[in-house]
């Protein structure tokens, strides 16, 4: 039979031949070329491999998506209850689907869209003013107990962090974009939920959450003064925990969810 043979092409009988090129390429650090069924193994162990190695992406593309489309929910410029298509989105933006379908899943969370079989993703509607009034109602019920118990009961470490929370919140005069305004939203939001965390009462902490009271709210008006008035509230509150006052804190925050209904009622739609 003829064999490769590193020295050249030799007939060498079988298995005498095979002793002689093991030892020709041991002495010569060479290797010979795969048989028919050896490369058919390589490959497939190759193909495996390239397989299970991740497709890696831009880090935090997703976040960016999820802000970009939350902003443009909050501002309006989607307007609310219409459809959101994937593919417009994904055309528009510059990205592929996979990202967009993973922040419309974070949005649904968040309650700013919703998913509607056989039509897809939708912006949520604004509050009418039946709505705009119970959550009102559930908001005298609840938050003024829950700043009065966190007056009581907050740790000074989480009293503290509060306020540092209350510090980003402070808007920069004249440069106040419907980007911050929506960031003012999301953190206004997690002011009131650390409250609510503060009375130890799981079923009030998850009530306000689940209802994403603050940015259905800040999504009937966009406007400069309501961020400032809010803010200027949201200290006097603050003040009052931070000194254990509880009536002070109960009595601020039923104030501020007063003026907070007097801000936007008027553009709750009937």
């Amino acid at each position: 039979m003829r064999l490769w043979h590193p020295l050249g092409d030799k007939s060498i009988p079988g298995r005498e031949g095979l002793d002689l090129i093991g030892a020709a390429t041991d002495g010569l650090g060479m290797v010979p070329p795969k048989t028919g069924n050896e490369k058919v193994k390589l490959a497939a162990e190759n193909a495996s491999e390239a397989v299970v190695t991740p497709i890696r992406r831009p880090a935090g593309l997703v976040d960016e998506v999820y802000n970009r489309v939350r902003a443009d929910i909050m501002s309006l410029k989607i307007p609310p209850d219409t459809r959101i298509t994937i593919e417009s989105l994904a055309r528009n933006l510059g990205v592929s689907q996979t990202p967009i379908r993973e922040a419309l899943s974070m949005l649904e969370a968040k309650g700013l869209v919703t998913k509607q079989h056989l039509i897809g993703y939708c912006t949520a509607p604004i509050l009418n003013r039946a709505q705009f009034e119970d959550i009102h109602e559930i908001r005298m019920l609840i938050e003024p107990y829950a700043a009065r118990q966190a007056a009581v009961k907050m740790s000074d470490d989480a009293i503290a962090e509060l306020g540092k929370l209350l510090a980003k919140m402070r808007p920069k005069k004249d440069s106040e974009t419907r980007s911050t305004y929506d960031q003012f939203a999301e953190q206004d939001s997690e002011f009131h939920e650390r409250l609510a965390q503060a009375t130890g009462n799981a079923l009030i902490a998850d009530s306000l959450a689940r209802m994403h009271i603050h940015l259905h709210i800040f999504r009937l008006s966009y406007s400069r003064s309501i961020t400032s008035n809010a803010h200027e509230e949201h200290e006097i509150l603050f003040r009052a925990i931070e000194t254990r006052d509880a009536d002070a804190a109960e009595n601020a925050m039923r104030a501020h969810i007063q003026k907070s209904h007097a801000r936007f009622v008027s553009f709750a739609r009937a």
